[in-house]
């Protein structure tokens, strides 16, 4: 069975960094496509960026320069390093199978950008 479990959001003043990982489990994270997408307040889902298995990573115009996707295949986790947090940050994020807005997703984790 496929398993995510996202952690550690928090609040964080504007110009803030925080590191979200995703616990996978089920599956092994290195041989698949990777994304984290996020759900601001009253907005849609929005993607955030991508590692596709061949290794290569893509980013949205909102946060390219400001976030790093990265995994850890010894710990089966992936990684969203977030720097420069502005408040239009504040979302639940969530990583994800796949690419775009993903398949299967873990329960989310928040994170509130405001002084």
């Amino acid at each position: 069975e496929v398993q995510l479990v996202e952690s550690g959001g928090g609040l964080v003043q504007p110009g803030g960094s925080l590191t979200l990982s995703c616990a996978a489990s089920g599956f092994v994270l290195k041989h698949y496509t990777m994304t984290w997408i996020r759900k601001a307040p009253g907005k849609g889902l929005e993607w955030v960026c991508t590692f596709y298995s061949a290794g290569g990573r893509e980013y949205s115009d909102s946060v390219k320069g400001r976030f790093t996707i990265s995994r850890n295949d010894a710990n089966n986790t992936l990684y969203l390093t977030m720097i420069g947090l502005k408040p239009e940050d504040t979302a639940v994020y969530y990583c994800a199978t796949g690419s775009g807005l993903g398949t299967n997703r873990g329960q989310g984790t928040q994170v509130t950008v405001s002084s």
